[in-house]
């Protein structure tokens, strides 16, 4: 018998201010896409997608996940206040069909969380036994699915997020679309879970 698995992803978690403020300043654009907006719950910036992983991984995770939270590089990189992530443009990723609120710098704290976060997974992929995608960084929320056309005003009034901490979330397909739920939240700064 094999063991159940979660799909996880480490990701950056908007409070309710912040996925509201998103989802208003992004509203024209997406109507205008004629793709399938993604719920304002769901509103989020992936760091790392880790995939289908096995129950009995997930403290290992975790552990990884309050290891990064605590790291001296990433809280270098905190400054004396809290950074911010500002998302201020609007682009269509065609490849993958998708319209997605932008940042206008490629680095940053952001930019540092999940470069740390894929190289403690990278030493130890082989204990954990995971296949971590290791795709490129680029700080970004999906806004809506299924694009099907794309206004020529792509602007969107600054959204200001505060970045003081991420989370492990899970993904479920249900009938209705893409379900997430955080498992387990880390403070930047503190070595442990929040």
């Amino acid at each position: 018998m094999s063991e159940p698995t979660r799909r996880v992803f480490f990701a950056l978690w908007p409070n309710d201010e912040v996925r509201a403020a998103l989802a208003h300043a992004t509203h024209k654009a997406v109507r205008a896409s004629g793709g399938r907006p993604v719920p304002m719950h769901n509103l989020h910036a992936t760091l790392l997608f880790l995939g289908s992983v096995v129950e009995s991984r997930l403290p290992d995770l975790i552990a990884v996940g309050s290891r990064v939270a605590s790291a001296s590089e990433i809280i270098a990189a905190r400054g004396e206040s809290t950074p911010e992530l500002i998302f201020e443009r609007v682009e269509f990723w065609i490849k993958a069909h998708v319209l997605v609120a932008t940042t206008p710098a490629p680095t940053g704290p952001a930019h540092a969380l999940a470069l740390a976060l894929a190289a403690m997974l990278q030493r130890e992929t082989s204990c954990l036994g995971l296949t971590p995608d290791l795709k490129p960084f680029r700080a970004h929320v999906t806004l809506a699915r299924k694009v099907v056309r794309v206004s020529r005003a792509l602007d969107m009034r600054a959204v200001c997020w505060g970045l003081d901490g991420f989370a492990l979330v899970e993904s479920r397909t249900d009938p209705e679309g893409a379900q997430y739920s955080v498992l387990e939240s880390f403070v930047l700064g503190e070595g442990h879970p929040a």
